[in-house]
């Protein structure tokens, strides 16, 4: 009789034992975390919280160096005084010249200086290096001309030209000049002339078809 009773009893306590061991794999089994979970975050949830935060202080700074400028006068890279209006129309003036755009000019600032630019259609940013006095007077020099007034219809805008890889930011000036066609005729003669907002260099300039048969006096 008491072979059986400790018969019974080995055997509960075997029993007892592998019920613990099977219960301790099975609470190790659910603490195992993916590693490739826990490597990219999405076990517990931080490398997608510092992953968004980076994104925002990038945004954040990106947005606090480059805004949509303001009205109001600046100084530009090279230490020249500009006086910006920019409601309608974006004006700039430096100087006696003036321009106007339809383009959506941004301003960065850099130190105590300000950046003035806009983004093509091609998705680069060009900065307003060249400003409207110098462009101005380049322009004058192309196409032989006095001045740039209300008196020959001059006028100058600033915005994007060419297509595609080649768009560029420029400036256009527009003015009309006396000639005589053959020598004898009086007429009016448009011309027109881009210069380069940010190297100041000529892209190009244009004249009527006719204009070889024409003699242009000295403005």
């Amino acid at each position: 009789m008491k072979k059986i009773i400790l018969g019974v009893f080995v055997m509960l306590l075997i029993s007892a034992i592998v019920f613990a061991q099977a219960e301790g794999i099975h609470d190790a089994g659910t603490g195992i975390t993916d590693p490739e979970l826990k490597e990219s975050g999405q076990g517990t949830g931080q490398g997608l919280q510092t992953d968004t935060k980076t994104e925002n202080s990038g945004d954040a700074t990106t947005l606090q160096n480059q805004i949509k400028v303001k009205s109001g006068n600046y100084e530009n890279a090279n230490g020249e005084q500009m006086q910006v209006q920019n409601e309608a129309k974006f004006k700039l003036k430096v100087g006696d010249s003036e321009v106007e755009s339809d383009l959506t000019i941004t301003q960065e600032q850099d130190q105590n200086r300000t950046k003035l630019k806009t983004q093509l259609s091609n998705g680069k940013n060009a900065e307003i290096k060249i400003m409207p006095n110098t462009a101005s007077e380049t322009a004058i020099q192309r196409l032989q001309l006095k001045v740039c007034s209300s008196e020959n219809n001059c006028s100058i805008q600033l915005k994007e030209v060419g297509t595609g890889e080649q768009a560029k930011l420029a400036y256009e000036v527009k003015a009309q000049k006396q000639a005589k066609v053959l020598g004898m005729f009086k007429t009016q003669m448009q011309v027109q002339a881009q210069v380069d907002a940010e190297t100041g260099e000529t892209i190009q300039t244009k004249k009527p078809w006719w204009a070889f048969l024409a003699s242009e006096p000295a403005e």
